[in-house]
């Protein structure tokens, strides 16, 4: 398994698509000149994707022929945005070759070490990666160690010059991408108010949409170039963290580097602040491992769990129901969103400013919505005992309810 990275949200047409866990089968042809053509079945489309790209493949697949299957077992690609028919565009990078780093122990093994801090063993390995930049979807990525491939042999190979002009044009579809991640984070500081200006819920949601925005570039800046020194170099570069300072500059930038890592490793020290004890199960509980939540958020986490065992048990999750998979996944996103929302309601940490609270709490609340589609979506393919349908409806009423209240509430408090 190629090491994970997460997917970010669609901001724009052009967000990355990673398409390896939908394809069953595909080829690609590059025997003619300057034109790539290929054909993708994918899980879940009724009819195979056609490849109309301009460029050439990287000297490995340059002239060839390449087919390729995909051993594992593939999941529907999802139904929104739709994935057009019929990509046209210009090729990224397309190789069979492309070093990648494996874990060389099981990935559930790996997994674990990572969640104790530990770095699990790995070596390089080729992988198929083929990227290109559509005009309907943006950048569309399918890597993978694991596909069987068969290749043609050459019918033309690269000269030094064309290779050089194929590394630019490359190089172009990427800065177009990248581009186009950096409008996305511009467009949504635009309007910010300042710093120490008063801010309202609304001026927050606003701040945590460019956050999403960032993190999405910089997710796809990892996925791009890796974790090396240089790409750490080139990521902060592009992320626009690297800035020419004058000496004077470099020096209140040290000072005040130095002034926050002294008050962080002061805030370490200080002893974790406790709940206040007549808000118990108003704005915290404990679990049973003796862990505080706030109550609204340990709800929806443990009713999606409590779902989730129900659906194991009638082999749902196997089923491959996009509308099923929104359901579930919207509302597991909804409880992260209320601890992120309430955590410090519930620790005694409670942010400064109430109105941050409803903005996050809004987030919640828009995916709880969606996790309430997928279910109104699901219904009526009784895929689902009628009992936990309704069951399920009322709890996701109820949380909802639960969310309008606390931002009435802290709407009260700002």
């Amino acid at each position: 398994m190629i090491l994970p990275v997460a997917a970010g949200r669609d901001y724009f047409s052009g967000m990355a698509w990673r398409i390896h866990d939908s394809v069953v089968r595909g080829e690609i042809d590059n025997r003619v000149k300057g034109i790539v053509r290929g054909t993708l079945w994918l899980d879940g489309v009724a009819e195979p994707v056609q490849l109309e790209l301009a460029g050439n493949a990287c000297p490995d697949l340059a002239g060839c022929l390449l087919q390729f299957a995909n051993p594992a077992k593939t999941y529907p690609m999802r139904k929104q945005p739709a994935f057009a028919p019929v990509q046209r565009g210009r090729i990224g990078n397309l190789s069979a070759s492309q070093k990648v780093r494996v874990f060389t122990v099981p990935d559930d093994v790996a997994f674990a070490m990572i969640d104790r801090g530990e770095k699990p063993p790995e070596r390089l390995a080729n992988a198929l990666y083929l990227e290109w930049f559509s005009d309907g979807n943006g950048r569309v990525v399918l890597e993978s160690t694991e596909f069987q491939l068969t290749i043609s042999a050459p019918e033309w190979r690269l000269t030094a010059a064309e290779e050089q002009q194929r590394a630019q044009d490359a190089e172009a579809g990427w800065e177009g991408f990248s581009k186009q991640l950096s409008e996305a984070v511009e467009k949504q500081k635009r309007g910010q108010k300042d710093p120490e200006a008063e801010w309202d819920e609304h001026d927050y949601e606003r701040m945590l949409r460019e956050s999403d925005a960032r993190t999405d570039k910089y997710m796809e800046l990892q996925e791009k170039y890796g974790d090396s020194d240089e790409a750490e170099e080139k990521i902060a570069r592009e992320m626009g963290w690297l800035e020419e300072l004058t000496p004077e500059e470099a020096e209140e930038q040290r000072l005040r580097i130095e002034e926050i890592n002294r008050a962080c490793e002061a805030a370490l020290n200080e002893p974790d602040p406790e709940p206040e004890p007549h808000r118990e199960g108003i704005d915290w509980m404990r679990d049973a491992d003796g862990r505080i939540h706030h109550p609204l958020q340990h709800r929806c986490k443990e009713s999606a769990m409590k779902f989730r065992r129900q659906t194991d048990e009638l082999g749902l999750r196997e089923a491959g129901d996009d509308d099923f998979r929104q359901l579930m996944g919207e509302w597991i996103i909804t409880g992260a969103k209320l601890a992120d929302a309430l955590g410090g309601v519930a620790d005694g940490t409670r942010p400064a400013d109430a109105s941050f609270t409803v903005a996050y709490l809004k987030r919640a609340l828009d995916h709880l919505h969606q996790a309430q589609a997928g279910l109104e979506a699901v219904a009526p393919k009784q895929v689902l005992p009628a009992a936990v349908v309704a069951e399920v409806r009322a709890e996701l009423f109820a949380i909802r309810e639960g969310i309008l209240k606390l931002m009435d509430d802290f709407r009260g408090r700002g």
